[in-house]
């Protein structure tokens, strides 16, 4: 308790503002004073890194990684779209692409959609340009195209107050009220420096959940910031080469511990516990690893399952086992799906 009440201001400070409100500045990254790795800190990293390791050699056995992958990433739009208060499953998204991947979807599954095409457009641009603030903003504007939101600035820093509260509240009631957006554009440019200094020897996933608490405090857009803060986890886990698929998502653990995640978040603003939250991350990191693992392992073992009954009953038919491998990509198909996937005949099809 000393401790906290020594370190109030260790994180920033709440600023009164011109027009009689107060908004929140953060201090620099990394914080001071340092983070104390006490064992229950060391013991939670050290389990972290194991875990994620497992997962990234799990990965090298699968037969199609890029195939687990994208069932990842549905999986994680899904469920960090529902965290924002999406209505839409797994299942809705899979019928969808079943039944008009051409048209224009709408409402809540155009939003999964979009989180897909920000993840998909992220991951392929952190090849060739590093993650920075302009590559923010350019997945930002993919995130919020032609959805709830899209009329607020998609793609463009804040240029007006934000604040968290409840839905139809105010600035004077608001739960947490980030930075001005002059004084958000200084924190901006000292938390790029930060991702960048190789100076500062900090853990990589530590220095990870600095950077993901740290955006969620500056609260630099209008709208979407807490997806794409769950989408810059999983940049910075494969440009850091911790892993080499993004096959790690916290949206699942945030969801199940969504009041903890908050609470850790304003605690590290209201009284400077670091530590409190890199250990609620850190624990996420392990389990949602183990699970991946796991789901990874299971999947390689089922599909080497049905392929034994194809080549066991089917004699080894290769349009049965072209279509085994098209249903994992896209389990929920009609019969002129499986025409098309196999080039053949709607009536062979069904046959």
């Amino acid at each position: 308790m000393a401790f906290l009440e020594k370190n109030r201001n260790r994180a920033g400070n709440y600023a009164m503002q011109p027009t009689g409100y107060r908004a929140f500045i953060p201090k620099l990254l990394p914080p001071e004073p340092p983070i104390v790795f006490d064992e229950e800190l060391i013991s939670l990293l050290s389990k972290a890194d194991r875990a994620i390791g497992r997962l990234d050699g799990a990965a090298e056995l699968l037969p199609d990684p890029d195939l687990f992958v994208a069932m990842y990433v549905e999986k994680e739009a899904v469920l960090s779209s529902q965290i924002e208060g999406t209505q839409v499953s797994l299942i809705d998204i899979l019928e969808y692409k079943a039944k008009d991947a051409t048209g224009r979807p709408q409402g809540d599954i155009k939003e999964v959609v979009n989180y897909v095409a920000a993840m998909d457009y992220g991951l392929e641009r952190i090849k060739s340009l590093p993650l920075s603030l302009r590559l923010i903003r350019e997945i930002h504007a993919v995130l919020l195209k032609g959805v709830r939101g899209g009329e607020r600035e998609p793609g463009e820093f804040r240029r007006s107050q934000n604040w968290i509260g409840f839905a139809g509240g105010t600035l004077e009631n608001a739960t947490f009220v980030p930075p001005s957006p002059a004084d958000m554009l200084d924190a901006l440019a000292d938390l790029e420096k930060f991702l960048y200094d190789e100076d500062i020897n900090l853990p990589a996933l530590v220095k990870c959940g600095l950077i993901h608490a740290q955006f969620e405090t500056i609260h630099l857009f209008l709208d979407g910031n807490g997806r794409i803060g769950r989408l810059l986890i999983a940049f910075l886990l494969c440009q850091q080469e911790i892993l080499k698929n993004p096959l790690l998502y916290l949206s699942y653990y945030l969801k199940r511990h969504r009041a903890e995640y908050y609470d850790r978040l304003m605690a590290i603003r209201d009284s400077g516990d670091w530590e409190g939250w890199l250990k609620f991350f850190l624990k996420g990191i392990w389990e949602v690893s183990r699970h991946a693992t796991d789901t990874a392992r299971g999947i390689i073992a089922l599909q080497n399952e049905h392929r034994e009954l194809i080549i066991t009953h089917l004699n080894a038919s290769a349009s049965a086992l072209n279509l085994l491998d098209k249903l994992y990509a896209n389990p929920v198909v009609t019969s002129r799906d499986i025409a098309e996937m196999l080039n053949v005949s709607i009536p062979t099809a069904i046959a």
